[in-house]
């Protein structure tokens, strides 16, 4: 049922989507969707639950993938462009919902984006030494650069190949946070 209901949200966006067409898609009486979710928006609450948590493990999966600090922010960015390059468009829910104004989705959506850049904040703070405010904006900012550039090539023609657009965004990051120095030693990352 989760998997018929993405393809009409991502699809026809929520306003636009019925619950006729989600239970038709899923082979179910709509009797049947009502007894497993109450209405449209808790079905799109479930939904959007399950991709904000499997960006967010993404994220920490690649933070954890490897201690070398530059490989760190490759892995990082290529969650994010592996995140929007799947074949379910589900980022769309997280990243392009036509429901955003809707609290409850705009709290997962700000969730999503704050959990991924603690997660690297926490890896900055404990390389920099910088305080948790300062790590918290340079994780924000990498965060945001990896979702909105993610998203810029995957609706551009995709005339750079998904590795290369890594790279280039990769040594883009890099070149910033590289700057700031290992905690006490004056090695950079």
């Amino acid at each position: 049922m989760l998997g018929a209901a993405q393809e009409v949200f991502v699809a026809q966006g929520y306003h636009a989507a019925a619950m006729d067409d989600i239970a038709e898609r899923a082979g179910v009486s709509k009797p049947v969707l009502y007894q497993h979710f109450p209405g449209k928006l808790d079905l799109y609450l479930a939904l959007l639950d399950q991709h904000c948590e499997a960006l967010i493990q993404s994220v920490r999966h690649a933070l954890a993938s490897t201690s070398d600090n530059k490989q760190r922010v490759r892995a990082t960015m290529d969650a994010y462009f592996a995140y929007v390059e799947d074949d379910g468009g589900a980022f769309r829910l997280v990243f392009e919902s036509d429901l955003t104004n809707e609290p409850a989705v705009r709290e997962r959506v700000d969730k999503v984006t704050n959990d991924c850049a603690e997660a690297i904040c926490d890896v900055i703070a404990e390389d920099t030494g910088l305080s948790r405010a300062e790590s918290t904006l340079l994780a924000s900012g990498l965060g945001g650069l990896a979702q909105v550039v993610a998203r810029s090539w995957l609706h551009s023609d995709r005339s750079v190949p998904r590795d290369q657009a890594v790279q280039l965004l990769t040594s883009l990051a890099w070149r910033g946070i590289a700057g700031f120095p290992l905690h006490g030693s004056d090695q950079q990352h």
